[in-house]
């Protein structure tokens, strides 16, 4: 039953080479609560931290839960039930760790821990002695991602517009002239935003802070500002500057937090995790991740889930150019680089990426670099074609992307006028 609600056979294997040791340590006799203190996240250490998860049962699913987005509903709270309390309580007895937060992914009927081993214990044998016990359902090495950042628009009266590289570029107040992603929420895994940037105040549909509970520097985070000023910055509002897809709604899920003032962001397996299965339990039809790292079993397994329900996963190439990693490397995410002379690697999506001018916490803007703004430009493409025609699936969205590309000064990439034209005419209505 166990293997049957966590399918987990791929991750165990890869982990099953490991040798085994079986550490011993002082138990921990406070269970794991439903909704443990996540304000630990910027605490946790790649270095020597794991992630385990044990089966928390679900409760009898929703009606529509599996189904496709279209009449799906989601499931009531699900806490962490007796088993997996009880499961932690005898493993960490055993092995003698440090929880280091906790929280359930309903969505693969698990609860899952970030653990900290006994002083002088070697994390790989720990984690090999734990994929091998039958009571745990993962066990991995906690690992840390980063966001990829380097520090004709006359229908609109936003004083930025013609400074905009990428909406120039790629055509799109051409585009708006048929969609403007009307009705469409992109969900953004990433830093916090300025919630009340006046480019966008309402177009923020909800946040939720996966870091740190009510962190005053969610409204200070560079990085998802200007992810999500790319995608649905407001037009006409005689300020600032135009999104892709300005009147799409934006859901923020802080995943990444700067560890000081001189650092990119940064993420972890843990906070991810949280963010992706937030995710699940919403409408958003596009998922923006402009960032990445390794190859991660519990992350691409929530990957798998949302990539099953229908959703469009948008992921950024990372800056070495070679795909390998989460969630480049997943089937079915559709990659984007920054816009260079050099040929894409094959399925990859190239967009502006260089000095692109966007939002930034305080109400200001600025120039940026990197393909995380690629893949903002991208997600807003997406939302334009799903608000005309919203049962476009992920391989037919990417076929559009690559085969709309068209040159612009020289090089190849992404042309929104275009994309949204390739539709269907039964489907183009002029707004």
């Amino acid at each position: 039953m166990k293997k049957s609600v966590f399918l987990l056979a791929v991750a165990l294997a890869a982990l099953a080479g490991c040798a085994s040791t079986r550490p011993s340590g002082a138990a921990l006799t406070t269970p794991p609560s439903a909704h443990a203190d996540t304000g630990a996240a910027a605490g946790m250490d790649s270095s020597r931290d794991i992630v385990l998860a044990v089966a928390n049962p679900l409760e009898p699913a929703a009606t529509h839960a599996g189904s496709s987005l279209i009449g799906y509903a989601p499931a009531p709270n699900y806490g962490a039930g007796q088993r997996a309390r009880s499961l932690l309580s005898d493993l960490r007895h055993q092995y003698g760790w440090n929880e280091v937060g906790g929280w359930p992914i309903r969505a693969l009927g698990v609860y899952c821990i970030v653990l900290r081993p006994p002083a002088g214990t070697d994390r790989d044998a720990l984690v090999a002695a734990l994929a091998k016990d039958h009571r745990v359902e993962l066990a991995q090495p906690l690992q840390d991602y980063s966001v990829y950042s380097e520090q004709d628009g006359q229908q609109y009266n936003d004083p930025y517009t013609d400074l905009q590289r990428g909406f120039v570029e790629t055509h799109a107040a051409e585009a708006h002239k048929l969609a403007q992603g009307d009705g469409v929420q992109v969900a953004v895994v990433d830093t916090g935003v300025d919630t009340s940037h006046p480019d966008l105040k309402g177009h923020i549909a909800d946040t939720r802070d996966e870091v740190a509970d009510n962190d005053p520097a969610f409204a200070t985070d560079r990085h998802g500002t200007e992810v999500a000023g790319i995608i649905a910055a407001v037009g006409n509002n005689h300020q600032g500057l135009v999104g892709m897809a300005p009147k799409a709604k934006v859901s923020v899920y802080k995943a990444c937090w700067y560890p000081d003032a001189t650092s990119g962001a940064r993420c972890n397996s843990f906070t991810l995790a949280k963010a992706l299965a937030a995710v699940n339990d919403t409408h958003a039809r596009v998922v923006n991740l402009s960032l990445g790292g390794p190859a991660d079993p519990l992350l691409g397994k929530l990957l798998e889930q949302l990539l099953s329900q229908g959703r469009i996963v948008i992921a950024a190439l990372p800056p070495d150019g070679k795909p390998g990693g989460f969630p480049d490397s997943a089937p079915g995410v559709i990659v984007v680089r920054t816009t260079a002379s050099g040929p894409a690697p094959p399925g990859v999506v190239s967009a502006p990426g260089n000095d692109i001018l966007t939002t930034q916490p305080g109400g200001g803007y600025d120039f940026t670099s990197g393909s995380s703004m690629a893949t903002a430009h991208v997600s807003g493409i997406v939302a334009l074609l799903l608000s005309i025609a919203p049962n476009l699936d992920a391989g037919t969205v990417r076929d559009i992307l690559l085969r709309t590309s068209a040159p612009e000064n020289g090089l190849v990439q992404v042309d929104a006028a275009a994309a949204v034209s390739s539709l269907p005419k039964k489907d183009l209505v002029r707004r």
